[in-house]
């Protein structure tokens, strides 16, 4: 099970980290390290279904090692020296027996697995990375792994001193403490636990599950040059597994590149971290893992399709962006940003501006000719919902005319080079920028 894998990758960094021998085993982690932080309070950084940990021990038991804790602890030692591996002693394993709900996993070959696998997959699963949705991802980095370490007395001292805060959160805190412990403005000095979002779930309070959308972002700020694959699951009656997923980290870095082109200008209206860290995805965590790979794609912002034209693309519904307040503007500037590097050309912002500003113009002329701008507004108003290529172009060339000429042949060439799925993108960009003229004429 790949938890056993981090674990001992983990392990591995933490000897050569603190000086410890070669000979230092993941048993000795646990027992040193791990139960003393995790298990030894009666509450919990961590559960693990059906385990010693999980299970209250016999009254003989507690009085003999002293504690409930440390009962359970003994309980774990013998399970694990019997060698018999379950999800119960071996995080992410296969469930003991067959009729289980997770005997699916169950298999007749023989794997060789020992207690330095089974100790090793709970430090693993102490550093999966909870994240929206009911999933959680395992990363081979060794920052990632450390800094996640370091996290671990401070969900301790955070847990200790919140009244009635729920347990048992290790992956969920490990979500917000990697997106807090990788921001370059960090200081592990001045942490305000106070400042720590909480959730109030029936009458106590709880970390709420990290966006992991957040967690994309701040792995591109860390990586902004490399290709991540994260290992990404879930544990619970039956386990479910994503598998292995590609983060392309530098395609979501594209994001902030061409914040700064775009906005080089408007230093006043640019765009914050915080506000395109917080975006809302079309795509929750399982739907974007299907898409293959995580990327530029999997951010689609989570109502862009709204203002799509109908029939463009699947949930398309053709509707007209309003500017409202600031808000709307925020919004406005993230849909735009997010088409832009996805058209990966800077270049066609400024030609779909100019298509907006032309249109317009057609529909003044028009107007102070014939009194109405009825007609004109209706033939931009049906180019603007083209569902296809063939039938913006045919749209265009009804409204060609000398003035836009050299415009409307300069987005034909563009739309033709592009490939068909981007079309439906730069249709809607030029939607948004013909309300956004609109808007500030009025």
């Amino acid at each position: 099970m790949y938890t056993s894998y981090i674990g001992k990758k983990f392990l591995k960094l933490y000897k050569a980290k603190y000086k410890k021998p070669d000979s230092y085993t993941a048993q000795q982690f646990f027992n040193e390290v791990m139960f003393p932080l995790f298990f030894r309070d009666n509450s919990h950084l961590m559960h693990v279904g059906n385990s010693p940990f999980f299970q209250r021990p016999k009254e003989e038991d507690v009085k003999l090692h002293g504690s409930t804790s440390l009962s359970q602890l003994n309980n774990l030692r013998k399970k694990i020296e019997s060698g018999i591996p379950s999800g119960a002693v071996y995080v992410g394993f296969a469930a003991e027996e067959i009729q289980a709900t997770s005997s699916g996993q169950l298999t007749s070959m023989n794997f060789n697995t020992n207690s330095e696998e089974m100790y090793a997959s709970w430090i693993g699963q102490a550093l999966a990375i909870g994240v929206n949705g009911g999933f959680v991802m395992l990363i081979n980095e060794e920052d990632v792994l450390l800094s996640l370490f370091r996290g671990w007395e401070h969900y301790r001292k955070y847990l200790d001193q919140t009244p009635n805060l729920k347990d048992k959160q290790i992956e969920t805190w490990n979500g917000h403490w990697l997106c807090l412990r990788l921001n370059e403005d960090f200081d592990n000095n001045e942490i305000n636990y106070n400042e720590i979002e909480t959730a109030e779930v029936v009458g106590n309070i709880a970390i709420p599950t990290q966006k992991w959308s957040r967690v994309i972002f701040t792995l591109s700020k860390k990586f902004p040059n490399k290709i991540i694959t994260a290992y990404s699951y879930n544990l619970s009656q039956t386990n479910t597994t994503l598998g292995f997923i590609n983060l392309y980290l530098p395609e979501v870095k594209r994001l902030f590149e061409f914040r700064d082109k775009i906005f080089i200008n408007n230093e006043n209206q640019i765009l914050q971290y915080q506000e395109i860290e917080k975006l809302e995805t079309f795509f929750n965590f399982r739907s974007a893992c299907k898409l293959g790979t995580i990327g530029l794609k999997a951010l689609e912002p989570a109502k862009l399709r709204e203002y799509m034209p109908r029939g463009s693309m699947e949930y398309a519904q053709g509707k007209d962006f309003k500017f409202t307040d600031n808000n709307s503007y925020i919004i406005y500037q993230l849909y735009q940003l997010w088409i832009i590097a996805m058209l990966n050309k800077t270049e066609l912002l400024q030609l779909a501006s100019d298509v907006a500003k032309s249109l317009i113009d057609l529909e003044k002329n028009q107007s102070e000719r014939d009194k109405t701008k009825t007609s004109q507004n209706q033939s931009s108003k049906e180019l603007m919902e083209s569902k296809n290529i063939k039938s913006f172009i045919d749209g265009l060339t009804e409204l060609i005319s000398p003035v836009n000429a050299e415009i409307f042949k300069e987005v034909v060439e563009q739309i033709i080079k592009m490939p068909s799925d981007n079309f439906p993108l730069f249709s809607t960009l030029i939607r948004f920028e013909y309300t956004y003229q609109k808007s500030k004429n009025h």
